[in-house]
């Protein structure tokens, strides 16, 4: 299996601990630079709104096979999380697609560290894409309201 890197991601977020917990909740305007060997893949994309944006977490440790995820509090199996350390350290972002120009697109909503390595971009479709139903059990305890997440060092990348 051969993963080809498409682009660059530019964040504000140059330290671990500045990428924030949900990129979605965050107003930072970012940018992604498509490689120009896939410009012609961009073709008809200024009409998303969203996308579903995939990186490469390269600071993932690729050995942990558990988590634990920061409401919690509880080990779970990186499988049942969203934690960047897990063996294939790929990302999933939704983000708002602000601008198009050339091979760049301007976004809100990513979490992404400088400097990540795009592998994908897919439309983000609410019709398909949305479940508003799914759930996870053991988050059903956690207190959503509040935005703010309380970092555990347990939960950061390299650690």
């Amino acid at each position: 299996m051969t993963l080809v890197p498409i682009g660059v991601i530019h964040t504000p977020y140059k330290k671990l601990e500045d990428i924030p917990r949900q990129g979605r909740l965050s107003s930072e305007v970012c940018e992604i630079e498509v490689f120009s060997e896939y410009i012609p893949g961009l073709l008809d994309i200024e009409h998303c709104t969203h996308l579903f944006v995939l990186f490469w977490l390269h600071l993932g440790d690729r050995n942990k096979l558990t988590a634990v995820p920061p409401h919690d509090g509880r080990e779970h199996g990186v499988f049942a999380t969203r934690s960047p350390n897990r063996p294939n350290p790929i990302a999933l972002d939704i983000v708002e697609l602000l601008e198009v120009e050339g091979n760049r697109l301007k976004v809100k909503g990513m979490d992404a560290l400088d400097g990540s390595i795009l592998l994908d971009i897919k439309p983000y479709s609410a019709e398909m894409d949305s479940l508003p139903h799914a759930r996870i059990a053991w988050q059903d305890t956690w207190e959503m309201n509040d935005r703010r997440v309380p970092l555990d060092k347990r939960s950061i990348v390299g650690r």
